[in-house]
């Protein structure tokens, strides 16, 4: 019987290694950049056209290789960084020149110009697939000129699945920002077909952070520094008030290299408690400094993950750092965000119900529905309506609440077992839903108009409580109304027709350079959605116009999310967009937590929600209503 395990050749063994390294445009910029970083360079140039899927062009200063280097760094395992096992242990550099560039070569066509300063002739290097064409003295500067033409131009499988250019050109815009924010005395530069997108001369790190995420920030930020035996920390945190729901700029980087560590982002945003509304996030740039023995050995390129040794006690002194650095800013206000315990609805004959003040109609507390009263005025009529018709019960049946039913419509018996029954005419199928387990079936929504008409209350200032027949319906307010204003958003994408209200002093709005990529990609979304914006050059944009019915709302911050959602989305196809859109803005829009509701406000939701033909979930999936059994309320006694 013939063997059947064999030695792959080459060049299917270098593809294999790339799918590793090489995963899109954005994969050589990086790798690329890094070598450039490692061979000393001052001055970096990246070159893209079609957003790197035709050309990626790296052009430094650096010191070069000699005629023998050049040709060995395109060998498999060839690297200057490591001579021994241990070497691994302790790398203070950025990557493997040689394994990053076997690997691009084997699903490019290169082309490389280097030369070192006691040369006179430099080499020239031309390799396709991995197969060198040619290889001859040339005339160039000093350093070395990668170019990286036509890339997976071997692998068609592969080259399909790439994204648009634009998408692409925002992968390497990231990647390059992740570069350029470790090392701010170099000087880099990125064009895309031809058209300059940074130019960063050699600056400090605050500076550079501004050259790159936009001077807005200049105003927002304070400094961090702090050093232990364990770990070293410096960089620069967001003040409070400049918190955002979505866009924040959140970097984390150890050793000069950027990293995603959610166990740390979670000391950080620890230290803003009670000082931002829940859900919204800072802008942070945050530098660690540790032994890399006491980090997991990262040799895989493309790995942003990282394992710490001393984890926990590191946690605690980012927490403490923040803190501190939040504590010196003079004008951090001591603010109580929690309303877990605020008092909706007094005990029935306690209190004067006009004492309980709305909050004022603010930015953060802004209430879409039209009335805005000045007190909170409970309803006694309506409780008084749901004893009465549960004691009519009571006495009719000779049992409990569980048999209280004259505020539910016939056709709503549905609902009076725990599950949800699809009603209807005779002969349609019946389906269920078990509100505990979550499992859902196409619903007779329509009958659910009337639960709008049944007695309600706040609870908490963040559910509606409505009791049915057999049990409570929950309905979380904020949910709801994403609910209801997203189809409204979407309604008005779909139909390429908005309300636009003009805006009588028109506000500025400065993106950052990734920001006003997808502005320019999506900016026919934000007019359908009623956005009215002109290029004042320089990312700044004047806002002269806004949707509609978002009168109390920041603009600026509003678009700041919808630009950040786009950027998040990354595709080409304009209807996910729209999508995606429509979400932020409804989300932005909607009712916040804590917001006390009248009696007609809260009628008003439940009658637009159950008008749905989806009231159930929210567009990302998470539930707007849930309903708790009586007997499941029993057991609990």
């Amino acid at each position: 019987m013939d063997d059947i395990i064999h030695l792959l050749p080459d060049s299917v063994a270098n593809q294999i290694a790339a799918g590793e390294v090489v995963q899109r445009p954005s994969s050589i910029v990086k790798e690329m950049v890094e070598n450039s970083i490692d061979a000393g360079a001052t001055e970096i140039q990246v070159l893209v056209t079609d957003g790197g899927k035709t050309c990626v062009q790296i052009i430094d200063n650096g010191k070069g290789m000699s005629e023998t280097d050049a040709r060995l760094s395109f060998e498999r395992h060839a690297t200057s960084k490591i001579l021994k096992a241990s070497d691994l242990f302790n790398l203070q550099t950025m990557g493997f020149r040689g394994e990053a560039l076997a690997s691009i070569a084997a699903v490019a066509q290169v082309e490389l110009k280097t030369r070192r300063a006691e040369d006179e002739l430099g080499t020239l290097i031309q390799l396709s697939g991995a197969k060198l064409e040619r290889q001859e003295p040339v005339a160039c500067p000093v350093g070395s000129n990668f170019a990286v033409k036509n890339l997976f131009f071997n692998i068609p499988a592969r080259r399909k699945f790439l994204k648009s250019n634009q998408t692409e050109l925002s992968n390497i815009v990231s990647d390059f920002q992740r570069i350029v924010l470790v090392y701010p005395d170099i000087a880099f530069t990125l064009y895309n077909n031809g058209v300059e997108l940074f130019k960063l001369p050699a600056a400090s790190l605050r500076q550079r952070i501004l050259d790159v995420c936009g001077k807005k920030l200049n105003a927002e930020l304070l400094s961090v520094e702090a050093e232990t035996s364990l770990v070293r920390i410096s960089g620069y945190i967001g003040k409070p008030e400049s918190s955002r729901k979505k866009g924040s700029n959140q970097f984390f980087f150890v050793n000069g290299r950027y990293m995603r560590h959610p166990y740390f982002h979670s000391a950080v945003m620890h230290a803003y408690d009670n000082l931002i509304p829940a859900g919204e996030h800072v802008s942070y740039f945050i530098y660690l400094f540790v032994d890399p023995s006491t980090i997991d050995v990262n040799v895989h390129p493309t790995k942003t993950e990282i394992k710490f040794d001393n984890e926990q006690p590191i946690w605690q002194v980012l927490s403490a750092v923040v803190k501190e650095a939040l504590g010196k800013y003079s004008n951090v206000p001591t603010i109580d965000f929690d309303v877990e315990d605020r008092p909706d609805i007094p005990a029935m004959g306690t209190g004067d119900p006009s004492s309980y003040q709305m909050p004022k109609p603010t930015a953060a507390t802004y209430n879409p529905f039209k009335t805005q009263p000045k007190t909170y005025e409970r309803k006694p009529t309506d409780w008084q309506a749901l004893y009465q018709g549960m004691e009519t019960f009571e006495q009719k049946t000779g049992s409990k609440t569980q048999d209280y039913g004259s505020l539910v419509s016939p056709d709503e018996e549905y609902l009076l077992d725990g599950y949800v029954r699809k009603g209807g005419s005779e002969g349609q199928e019946n389906k269920t839903w078990n509100p505990s387990s979550g499992r859902e079936a196409e619903l007779p929504w329509e009958s659910f108009a009337e639960v709008a008409q049944l007695p309600r209350f706040q609870y908490k200032g963040r559910f509606i409580v409505v009791p049915l027949a057999k049990g409570l319906m929950f309905v979380d307010q904020h949910r709801a109304h994403v609910r209801i204003l997203y189809e409204a958003y979407l309604q008005k994408l779909t139909d390429k027709t908005h309300i636009s209200q003009g805006m009588l002093f028109p506000e500025i709005v400065q993106f950052s350079k990734a920001e006003e990529l997808a502005v320019q990609q999506f900016q026919d979304e934000l007019a359908c959605i009623g956005f009215e914006l002109t290029n004042l050059g320089g990312g700044s944009y004047s806002i002269n116009g806004i949707p509609s019915g978002i009168e109390g709302l920041n603009p600026q911050k509003l678009l700041h999310d919808l630009v950040y959602v786009a950027i998040e989305q990354g595709s080409s196809i304009k209807s996910e967009v729209g999508n995606s859109i429509a979400l932020a803005m409804a989300q932005s829009a909607a009712i916040v937590y804590g917001q006390v509701l009248t009696d007609e406000e809260i009628h008003t939701l439940l009658t637009q929600l159950f008008q749905l033909s989806s009231p159930m979930r929210t567009p990302d999936g998470k539930i707007v209503f849930t309903i708790l059994d009586h007997h499941e309320i029993e057991k609990l006694f």
